[in-house]
């Protein structure tokens, strides 16, 4: 069987919006759990509530919005191998079908701490999933380059730039959260001191 002309170009494009709406739900989903798993610090008439509002967007958002992306994404990529076949022979297809493997551990893993946040049996903290929340970003980042690139991935200054600044954000990411658990429980220890 012969694909029409335009196959590659439609594979491409479903390809993209899927790899879009797979991390866009990716992003949000650890970024939903970190709240839920700091609803444990609200008193117990709001705590209740807080976290069963967080099991269902967590779920909603994992079979609505993220699995359905990555299946999407997922189907596309194999679309375009049928049509590209010659890149399933290149050092660049291999690392990036490795990295997304990765990804693929990190969407069931996400599924299996949602699991267990809707059980109340996470052990995850806050910090921890913050941490974890920024892997997906560095895979992205490494798969986009490895699909611009292709052969030729760079390994100059420009690169490592791009790393740095990947670690950066990270970074900025979890200070930021530390600063503004530190001012809230100053202000906390502030309102406190002034009722005493």
């Amino acid at each position: 069987m012969t694909l029409p002309a335009e196959a590659y170009l439609w594979f491409k494009t479903l390809h993209i919006v899927g790899v879009v709406v797979w991390f866009a739900g990716l992003f949000y989903l650890v970024r939903l759990f970190i709240y839920h798993v700091e609803a444990e610090e609200l008193s117990a008439e709001l705590k209740g509530p807080f976290q069963q509002q967080y099991c269902l967007m967590e779920r909603r958002l994992a079979n609505i919005i993220t699995t359905p992306g990555m299946v999407v994404a997922v189907s596309m990529a194999v679309g375009l191998l049928i049509t590209q076949p010659s890149w399933l022979h290149q050092a660049w297809m291999h690392a990036k079908l490795a990295f997304v493997a990765a990804l693929l551990v990190y969407h069931w893993f996400c599924y299996r701490l949602m699991g267990q946040l809707q059980r109340g049996e996470c052990r995850w903290s806050g910090r921890q999933l913050r941490a974890l929340n920024e892997l997906p970003t560095l895979l992205l980042v490494i798969v986009v380059m490895l699909v611009v690139f292709k052969n030729q991935f760079p390994t100059g200054a420009a690169t490592w730039f791009m790393v740095a600044l990947v670690v950066f954000m990270a970074a900025s990411i979890q200070f930021y959260a530390r600063w503004r658990r530190l001012r809230q429980e100053a202000a906390a220890t502030s309102s406190e001191a002034n009722v005493g």
